[in-house]
């Protein structure tokens, strides 16, 4: 049986599950299904061991270095 996981971009409501601060990184367990929230710096800190062990590791860190963009409405 193949697992389907339904991607979507992680947003500022995100939270590390480690410091709480926003979550760039989306890891989804293979075994449970569950998923688990990172920043940046704890996704890198756990990656090497977690990631075996994931059916989809989604890393959105690039967008840390993107700029905002605002309209003129702003």
């Amino acid at each position: 049986m193949t697992a389907t996981v339904a991607t979507r971009e992680l947003n500022a409501l995100d939270r590390c599950d480690r410091c709480g601060a926003q979550a760039y990184v989306r890891a989804v367990l293979g075994a449970s299904g569950g998923e688990l929230l990172f920043c940046g710096h704890h996704a890198r800190a756990v990656e090497a061991k977690l990631r075996p062990l994931t059916i989809e590791w989604q890393d959105e860190t690039g967008r840390l270095h993107q700029k905002p963009t605002y309209s003129d409405e702003d």
